[in-house]
Formats: C-alpha cells, structure tokens, sequence
C-alpha cells in the first residue's frame, strides 16, 4: 500500500527516533511511504494565531505538493505528527467550507507556481493507516517478540482524536486503537484515564507553573496504574514528558522515572527489530530497564549510559536563562 508521506519538521530533529521507527515498521506490513518532495514546515500551532492566511498559505502548500504529486503516493497523505495532522486536515477542510479562503489561498500558492482543490488529499494519522488500513490481524502476523508483561500506558494527546476534520477513526475522549494494538502484541495495557488529556504542548516556553503541572498529572496518573513506560503517537507529548520528567521532579520533589517511547519502537521490538533500527536510546528517561524486565532490551544492547544522558542538551523552560 503507498501512501504519501509528510514526516515534518518534528521528526526531521528531536524526533527522530520516531521518523526510523515508523520506517522500520512500515517495511514487514506493506506501507510504502513516498516522503513529499520539497516539504515545508506546517507552521505547529502558533502560526494560525499570528497571521491567518500566511499561515494556510504555507500549510496548503504541502497539500498543494501531495497533489502535485500524486502519482507517487496516491491521495493519501501520511502525517505520524499529531501536530501536522491537525493542520493539514485543518488547513483542507476550513479551504473547503471557505470557497473564499480558499482563492485566497490557492493567489498565494500561484506565486510558486501551485494550486490545490481543498479535498483532493486525504491527511491520515500514521495510527489510523496502521490500525484501520492494515489490520490487528496482520500485524499480529508479524509479532515474534511479543511484550508480554510489560505495563503499557497508551497516551494519545489532545489533537490526533480531536476534532477529526475530516476522519473520526478513534473516539474523542476515551480512544482505545492504540490499546488494541498494544495488546495485539502482547502488552499489558493499564487503564489510564487522562490518555487524551493535554501535556501543555508549547506551554513550556510560557508558564512554567502551568505547563509542569500538565505533565505532573500525567506522569502521575500512569504511575498511579503503575506503568512500564508511557507510549505516544506525538513528538510534542513525547518530548514534553521526556525531556521535562526530571524539571517536574525537581518541581514537585517527586521521583518518576518512566520512560516514554513512540508507539512504533514497540511496534518494532515487537516485530524482532534491533533496538538501535528504532532509535531505542535517544529518549532522556532511559527505558533499557523497562524493556529488560520483558527480554527486549539487555545491557548489551547498548542504551546510553548515565554520562551520556547528562551530555544532551535538556530544552529550557519559560523563564530560565
């Protein structure tokens, strides 16, 4: 199956152990992933709110490029960022309620040459590909190293069930695909009630009391049902629980230490792929002693070691210099 394919800039960078996951995965089930030629950045979520229509301008552009070049990957535009799923779907559907924005759009686009049809591309969310398009029976086929034992809280994010533009393939507030597919592998998934609540996204760059306290409360909550590690389908969550786990601690006087991975690096250990092929070791909470407790990762399979944690930068919060 081909589908285009738009990693963003998320996955270009801190993210990129997300981007070779989802590679790795894709190959064994059959998903050919074209990457768009020539991408841009979707603007994230700030853009919207400064200048409208330069903002789905350069949104529409990246459809507008599907569009152009559909023949090499279909229709269908594969977005694994929850970020640029929300405004590429966004982005078509407020084009297509608006025949107004969108000639204003498509005057921009001109400019380079470019035009777009709003609902000629469908922007799918990587999770809704997986689960609906391939199937739990066949990636079931594919599980050689099932995660038997490990306690999975799946954390979907605020955006990728929400609204649903144009697909609605989870429920808004209680979604369960990505549960399914964590138990297709074996996973032992814990019941985790804030897993569409929101992690602060950029809050962390303007209130810091705010923006730790989202992520305390997630944190809190998966520890509370005792969770292996928390697994996501969002750089942004992934980052904002990762990389700010040790500034909540430090915050709260609390001492989480749960690791948080994409949900295709367990897709892949899964599968009997290496831990290095999923980026396994990149995240700041290391989760070698989470996935030893189920065989999948030794002390021999590398990880980084505590010198090579404190070598990476840590991102700032608001306010810190």
């Amino acid at each position: 199956m081909k589908y285009s394919y738009y990693p963003g800039c998320s996955l270009e960078r801190q993210a990129g152990a997300y981007h070779q996951s989802a590679l790795a995965v894709a190959a064994p089930l059959g998903i050919e992933l074209v990457e768009l030629e020539d991408w841009n950045c979707c603007g994230a979520i700030e853009y919207i709110a400064v200048e409208l229509l330069p903002a789905y301008a350069l949104i529409s552009r990246n459809l507008a490029l599907a569009a152009q070049q559909n023949g090499k990957g279909g229709n269908q535009l594969v977005a694994p960022c929850s970020a640029c799923y929300l405004n590429l779907s966004k982005a078509d559907k407020y084009m297509d309620d608006s025949p107004e924005l969108a000639a204003k759009v498509n005057t921009a686009l001109a400019a380079g040459g470019l035009n777009y049809t709003p609902g000629s591309i469908r922007t799918r969310h990587l999770l809704d590909v997986i689960v609906n398009d391939i199937g739990f029976d066949k990636v079931k086929e594919h599980v050689s190293s099932a995660l038997t034992g490990l306690r999975v809280a799946p954390y979907y994010g605020c955006v990728a069930v929400r609204p649903g533009f144009h697909d609605h393939f989870d429920d808004h507030e209680y979604p369960t695909s990505m549960d399914k597919l964590m138990q297709v592998m074996g996973a032992q998934v814990v019941d985790f009630p804030l897993k569409a609540h929101c992690c602060g996204g950029h809050m962390t760059q303007i209130s810091q009391s705010v923006a730790l306290e989202l992520i305390r409360r997630l944190l809190k909550n998966a520890h509370d049902y005792a969770a292996d590690v928390i697994v996501t389908i969002c750089p942004m969550c992934q980052l904002n629980l990762d990389a700010y786990q040790e500034s909540v601690n430090r915050h709260f006087g609390t001492d989480y230490q749960i690791p948080i991975l994409y949900f295709t690096q367990l897709m892949g250990l899964a599968f009997g792929l290496a831990p290095e092929e999923l980026g396994i070791g990149k995240e700041f909470i290391d989760a070698r002693p989470a996935l030893a407790k189920v065989g999948q990762v030794g002390e021999a399979a590398a990880g980084r070691t505590k010198r090579d944690k404190k070598a990476l930068p840590m991102p700032r919060m608001a306010g810190e210099v």
